[in-house]
């Protein structure tokens, strides 16, 4: 793996990092344990979670795992009722893509409501315990986003699975910018940044048997890189010197694959009044208020 990107790297502190029993969470959690941070994984399966924290660079005892379920907005508030320590880094990894029209705990469509809501509610109440940044792994599949803010979890829309993908990951996109422009105006010095990992082979990919693959299933094996490849936009976001609101990818193939840069996104992720819009709904569908 490259080096983590130019900048500081933390050592001796802790980050939490959601979703790293495998793929780029895994390979992300590595890297910033090698580097002397503290990790608290923050997993679904805690069985899983201690088998990647048994083998994670540092002295045994140094990393922990914890349960969050992003899907169950209760299990997002019980995880952060637990934390009562300075955190220096939120990497908002975990993520799901779905075939077929799922729903939360909460009746939220699973793809907007794990990888959108589930990470706003946590990065929200987690937030004064933050004291340098928040890294969300989005991507370039905003751009084929058509956001309806009048029914995000599309319940009057016909279903499009890979719409709803793209929606999320342009929340993603929203939600970073619309926080950093928030953590300014209070004059914070905690940071908000993106990171797309490019076409990356990870278990999101997988399809049970006798489900037909799509384009991307079929790409991923081919031009798709190493977990280890696709943390490094996660890991720039996470140590470089970067100001917020920065969006990381890969350098090469369309920022596919390779290295890590700063890289652009599409208008409407750039669209402060969305961004705003998005905010107070996700404060309404998460009862954020209530919560905090």
């Amino acid at each position: 793996m490259d080096d983590i990107r130019t900048g500081r790297a933390p050592t001796d502190e802790t980050v939490i990092i959601t979703g790293g029993t495998s793929g780029i969470g895994r390979a992300t959690a590595v890297a910033l344990a090698g580097s002397g941070a503290r990790i608290i994984l923050a997993v679904r399966n805690e069985e899983k979670g201690r088998a990647v924290v048994s083998a994670l660079p540092g002295v045994p005892g140094t990393h922990r795992v914890r349960r969050l379920d992003l899907a169950r907005l209760d299990t997002v508030e019980a995880f952060a009722d637990g934390i009562d320590e300075p955190i220096a880094i939120l990497v908002n990894n975990a993520g799901v893509e779905s075939k077929d029209l799922e729903r939360t705990a909460e009746g939220h469509e699973l793809q907007f409501g794990t990888n959108h809501l589930g990470h706003f509610l946590l990065a929200t109440l987690l937030l004064p315990h933050v004291t340098d940044r928040v890294v969300t792994v989005a991507s370039q599949a905003e751009r084929m986003a058509r956001l309806d803010l009048t029914d995000l979890d599309w319940y009057r829309r016909t279903y499009n699975a890979g719409r709803a993908y793209a929606d999320s990951k342009l929340a993603n996109l929203l939600f970073t910018s619309e926080l950093d422009r928030r953590l300014l105006a209070s004059g914070s010095r905690v940071r908000a940044l993106a990171a797309h990992p490019g076409l990356v082979k990870t278990a999101i990919y997988e399809r049970p048997a006798g489900q037909r693959p799509n384009l991307w299933d079929r790409l991923v094996p081919v031009l798709g890189q190493e977990p280890e490849d696709g943390a490094l936009p996660s890991l720039m976001a996470a140590s470089a010197d970067l100001p917020g609101g920065t969006f990381v990818g890969p350098r090469r193939m369309m920022h596919m694959r390779g290295g890590a840069e700063v890289i652009g996104r599409s208008k409407q992720a750039q669209d402060p009044e969305i961004a705003a819009r998005l905010w107070s709904i996700s404060e309404e569908l998460t009862a954020v208020d209530a919560r905090s």
